[in-house]
């Protein structure tokens, strides 16, 4: 186990058993073979070949698209293709967030493989000259990940919604940190990682932050999305990222980019380079 390890486990894929998605002509993910053939029953939206799958080139408009595929998604639940219907629709690009092409239920993104947007926040606190910080442990009915380690805010972005304003949200619902302390979360840069799971795919990019919180402060979340908190040294947080698979595994990333950062891994670290590299993989479909 190892910091590189971590890193490795959030970019495991071969997209062997997976063919491309393209919205005219552009690719914007991929969809796993077995998942691609239960979209032949909807040739009005989908153009399914043994080599790709299409967006109906006759579907033009945001709004065509979005609700014509809502309508696939919807009828791919009531089978049980589909897990479950998240009611949070993300953005579909093959660049940003503003140039989204139709928008997609959550719950449905890793079966298209499209690239998804979030935010995390580290949560700390100087202590005299420790350094803390705030984790969460996720609740065991979380369909995600039940019961592992979280960081102190995570959330994803949806389609529209500015990322000030939905930090915010998270900050308030999953730590009841008040706006005015939110807004002072400082932008540290994103990280990216293209990872296969039983899903589908995740090409996923990770906006992330900082945020010293007074002394005094105690989260406590509003949503019943996680268990409890705990106020850990930097070294003991550190040496679960490294030695345990505590954390729900792109969660790490975050707490491995704020240790780079904050010098506790150092360029001496033999892994340093590709750690580095490792954090910001290429936004490619």
């Amino acid at each position: 186990m190892s910091y590189l390890h971590q890193i490795k486990a959030c970019n495991s894929y071969t997209l062997k058993d997976f063919r491309p998605f393209y919205v005219d002509e552009v690719q914007i993910g991929h969809i796993r073979s077995s998942f691609a053939e239960k979209l032949r029953s909807w040739p009005a939206v989908f153009r399914v070949s043994p080599a790709a799958v299409y967006l109906a080139p006759d579907l033009h408009s945001f709004a065509t698209r979005t609700e014509k595929v809502k309508t696939v998604l919807k009828a791919l639940v009531e089978e049980g293709a589909l897990p479950r219907w998240h009611g949070e629709e993300y953005p579909v690009t093959a660049s940003s967030r503003e140039a989204a092409l139709f928008a997609i239920d959550r719950g449905a993104a890793p079966y298209f493989g499209i690239r998804a947007f979030g935010q995390h926040l580290n949560g700390f606190v100087n202590d005299g000259d420790q350094l803390k910080i705030w984790i969460g442990r996720r609740s065991p009915n979380k369909w995600n990940a039940p019961d592992k380690l979280d960081n102190l805010v995570a959330g994803g972005v949806p389609h529209g919604v500015p990322l000030r304003e939905n930090l915010a949200k998270e900050c308030w619902e999953e730590a009841a940190i008040p706006p005015e302390l939110a807004a002072q979360a400082l932008s540290v840069g994103y990280i990216s990682y293209r990872m296969e799971t039983a899903q589908g795919f995740k090409p996923d990019v990770m906006y992330c932050y900082d945020l010293e919180l007074p002394p005094d402060f105690v989260p406590q979340c509003q949503d019943g999305e996680v268990e409890e908190f705990y106020l850990w040294p930097v070294e003991k947080v550190a040496a679960l990222v490294r030695e345990t698979n505590s954390f729900k595994k792109n969660c790490n990333l975050v707490i491995i980019d704020f240790l780079i950062r904050r010098g506790f891994i150092t360029p001496e670290h033999p892994d340093y380079l590709e750690m580095v590299a490792g954090l910001r993989v290429p936004l490619k479909a």
